[in-house]
This record gives C-alpha cells, sequence and structure tokens, in this order.
C-alpha cells in the first residue's frame, strides 16, 4: 500500500487542503482518474487497487482511500456472516497499520484518542494526528446492504 503512504505525504504539506490540490497530486502520482467531476476537479481515482476519493468536508476536503473492502453477496443484498466480514477487516486493518507506522509518515503522527462520533462511524479504527490535521484508519460500514471497507481518511 505504498501507493497510499505516497499520496498522503505528497497532500500533507497543502496549505490549504483544497479539492484542486489533491486532484493535482492524484494525477502527478499516476492515479486514473474515475470520471467524476465535481466542483471544478476529479473526485475519484484508482491505483493498484486502491480507490481515492475527495468530498468536501466542514469547509475543505476530506481525502478517503478505500485499500480493502468487501461487497455484500450480488442476489441477497446481505452478508451471508458479517460478523466473520468485520473480523476480515480488522485483521485487514491490522496488516496494513504497520505500514503507516513504519512510513516516512511516523515523524509526522501524534496518536489521537477517538471519540464518541468515531465509535460510531467506524467498527475498528487508529486515529492520529498528521501535521495539525485528522488522520484516521478504521473499518467502516456507512449502511448495512453497503460493502465493508478499510478505509485512510485525511481531514
Amino acid at each position: 500500500m505504498a501507493v497510499v503512504v505516497d499520496l498522503l505525504e505528497g497532500v500533507r504539506n497543502r496549505v490549504p487542503l483544497t479539492g484542486e490540490g489533491v486532484a493535482a497530486e492524484f494525477a502527478a502520482q499516476g492515479w486514473e482518474p474515475g470520471g467524476r467531476p465535481k466542483n471544478g476537479f476529479e473526485t475519484s481515482w484508482d491505483k493498484d487497487g486502491v480507490g481515492g476519493w475527495v468530498h468536501p468536508y466542514n469547509g475543505g476536503v476530506r481525502v478517503e482511500l478505500t485499500v480493502w473492502m468487501r461487497d455484500a453477496d450480488e442476489d441477497t443484498g446481505y452478508f451471508e456472516d458479517l460478523d466473520a466480514v468485520y473480523e476480515e477487516g480488522e485483521r485487514a486493518l491490522a496488516a496494513f497499520l504497520p505500514e503507516i507506522e513504519s512510513s516516512a509518515l511516523a515523524a509526522h503522527l501524534t496518536e489521537a484518542g477517538g471519540t464518541e462520533d468515531d465509535a460510531d462511524e467506524f467498527i475498528a479504527f487508529r486515529k492520529w494526528t498528521l501535521d495539525g490535521r485528522k488522520l484516521v484508519a478504521g473499518v467502516i460500514q456507512e449502511d448495512t446492504d453497503l460493502p465493508v471497507r478499510v478505509i485512510v481518511a485525511l481531514e
């Protein structure tokens, strides 16, 4: 998942963090645009099996990268064993965390405690600040019929 660390390293010094600036970094690092421009910049990107998105967030942007995903069963729209999928996501997160913690970003990370909102949003997560911005890696499922994903998000 070096592409994730490289992208985060590329955008961490952008002040302010803008959609245009993040899109420029995605393009400069060779990510493929997904053809979903909004607000004057491309919002969807892909590289090496990682999906990236740029969303408006609290007057700025949120950069979200999906590093692992399991989708619901196509026929039923549900998971056969949701707890097993959550556990698989937690294992994928645990395997991914050392890549962040041993990367060049590690010198800029400060451990941050989770909030009630984080606990509501994530099945499992790890949270830091990165040069004053929130960085979180976690297992997430936004709705019961949506995929379970391991994401990394910078806000």
